[in-house]
């Protein structure tokens, strides 16, 4: 599927004397996961709960499938699926019933709704909760709820905030391959997140904000090929690969291994060639942060 699931220009929202946005721009292409970064306070929920057409712009143009959320806000909530950072929930309910309540509200027929909740709680692993009260879930398979509640629908746009809070590793290995499947299938994801080595292995690009604006886009292939960052070397003779380092003011030694840098991929590839042909026996490489994260503190430098 070609094309943008979220297309947002200019967009501006103050509250009262607070500016939380001041021209953001923002696009979220058909089969991709869009990462979205920034500090507390930079305006991600409040631009999600705008593109969730939950809040209304003060200025800027806002399109969800194609759909303005002004002139259109029917068309374009029917194509969005949301899960918020707080996931409310009915405690009277059942899991089954918390979902068929959402299948009824966008119009699920009455007939497909059994089918496609089972399917769902299949999706996100909580089979077993069928017919528990939503009340004994614990908090990571509450969000998992919310996702499937996002997806009741199936949405062409799926905007998730803070997803995976909650989650134990496992289920955020899982919430991780969902939204890659999600995104093959050509759902236009966007997920806004702190914990930014989950991103950096979920998204296809970056979207970073900071102060109500747009900072930076970029694909996160390139963005790790273009940023510079430190690098761990480790080594089967540690004293060797120090002596192989001697003379470099960027080596910080680390119990059997060093940390070199801040190095690009090419310049860390350049690296290793000479620590083998040295004799050094390397055993690993890596970078000891994400390109993405390293990003995020230098757009954040003035904030220490």
């Amino acid at each position: 599927m070609d094309g943008l699931g979220v297309e947002a220009h200019g967009v501006a929202r103050r509250f009262g004397m607070v500016q939380a946005l001041g021209g953001l721009d923002l696009t979220v292409p058909y089969g991709q996961v869009t990462a979205l970064v920034g500090p507390n306070g930079a305006g991600k929920t409040t631009l999600l709960l705008i593109l969730a057409t939950l809040l209304g712009p003060d200025h800027g143009v806002v399109r969800i499938a194609g759909h303005d959320v002004r002139t259109h806000p029917r068309l374009a909530r029917d194509a969005v699926g949301y899960m918020p950072d707080t996931l409310g929930v009915y405690d009277q309910l059942t899991v089954d019933e918390y979902l068929a309540f959402f299948a009824e509200a966008h119009g699920l027929p009455k007939d497909e709704r059994p089918r496609r909740i089972r399917a769902l709680l299949s999706l996100v692993h909580l089979d077993e909760q069928l017919g528990q009260p939503v009340h004994a879930l614990s908090r990571g398979q509450k969000q998992r709820l919310g996702v499937a509640r996002a997806l009741v629908h199936r949405p062409r746009v799926l905007l998730l905030d803070e997803p995976a809070s909650g989650l134990d590793p496992r289920s955020r290995v899982e919430l991780r391959d969902l939204l890659r499947s999600l995104a093959a299938e050509g759902v236009a994801v966007l997920v806004s997140s702190h914990i930014l080595s989950e991103l950096e292995e979920i998204a296809d690009r970056v979207v970073l904000v900071d102060r109500g604006r747009t900072v930076g886009e970029h694909a996160m292939a390139d963005l790790a090929a273009a940023t510079r960052s430190r690098w761990r070397v480790r080594s089967l003779d540690p004293g060797r690969l120090m002596a192989a380092l001697a003379g470099r003011a960027d080596v910080q030694p680390l119990p059997g291994a060093a940390e070199v840098g801040p190095l690009t991929e090419a310049e860390a590839a350049a690296l290793l060639a000479e620590l083998v042909a040295a004799g050094v026996p390397v055993t690993g490489l890596a970078p000891a942060s994400g390109a993405l994260e390293s990003v995020y503190l230098a757009m954040t430098d003035d904030r220490r």
